[in-house]
């Protein structure tokens, strides 16, 4: 199901939405002296906090409430979580549930502002196309699945969130060198109005981070939805072989998608 919000929806009058890049800004610099000033000294779990309140707010500013489904079946030991990717806004999303450790491709590092607070927070950044780079990561996610659960995006980018892209198996074998379970997120960005599939937060093709953010307060009005999903079932063993996981995780993902749309 296709929608387009920009034309079933009133869009956010211009003067809120002066008032309200004024609100992002603000909490941008907010959450750099958090960073530069609390982080320094603070506890793993006062760290989690300020990540959760943050992110928050953040949502609130762009107006998109936040749902999840199935989280009773997160495990408190740390896992491996394989999400489909619409928007720079899922990290967010996610954080705003549960503060988790993400992998993102290396040109987010160079974001100004939003690039050196992702690498602050700990995200692991890995260079597209490089297959050499791509199993340093691997080694790394490994050791950090040991104490840590880690949120990656295997499509290699972001779509529409209308379907899932194959998923790449590389990063699934940090969970099988940690031997750490892998769940699997569905996100879908929906208009409150509708209740239809919103193109709004979407990410893609050459669009820059101002625009996407402008786009998204242009139509202020959003549900993000994360429905969990468990391992492979109740096998004995977990499966060991990264193309199975990755497949497992994509099915999981795309046919609750399919239904949903």
């Amino acid at each position: 199901m296709t929608s387009h919000p920009e034309a079933i929806e009133q869009q956010t009058p211009f003067l809120i939405r002066v008032f309200l890049w004024l609100a992002i800004w603000t909490h941008v610099i907010s959450g750099l002296i958090t960073l530069f000033v609390i982080f320094p000294l603070a506890s793993p779990e006062s760290k989690k906090c300020h990540i959760q309140k943050w992110s928050t707010r953040l949502l609130q500013i762009f107006g998109i409430e936040l749902k999840a489904a199935n989280t009773q079946i997160l495990p408190k030991r740390s896992f491996l979580l394989c999400s489909n990717h619409i928007s720079w806004m899922d990290i967010h999303a996610i954080n705003a549930l549960m503060p988790i450790r993400f992998v993102a491709k290396s040109e987010v590092e160079k974001w100004p502002i939003f690039g050196w607070m992702a690498k602050q927070l700990g995200t692991v950044f890995i260079k597209r196309d490089s297959s050499r780079h791509a199993q340093l990561v691997v080694g790394e996610l490994a050791k950090t699945l040991q104490s840590e659960s880690v949120c990656i995006f295997p499509e290699g980018t972001s779509t529409n969130g209308e379907s899932v892209r194959p998923f790449k198996p590389n990063l699934f074998e940090s969970a099988v060198m940690a031997d750490a379970p892998v769940y699997s997120l569905a996100i879908r960005y929906l208009s409150k109005s509708t209740g239809q599939r919103s193109d709004a937060p979407a990410f893609v093709g050459d669009m820059g981070l101002l625009e996407s953010m402008s786009l998204i307060l242009k139509n202020r009005n959003l549900l993000v939805e994360l429905t969990f999903f468990p391992p492979s079932g109740s096998a004995p063993e977990m499966p060991t072989d990264r193309k199975w996981l990755a497949l497992h995780s994509h099915e999981q993902i795309s046919q609750y998608l399919l239904d949903s749309n």
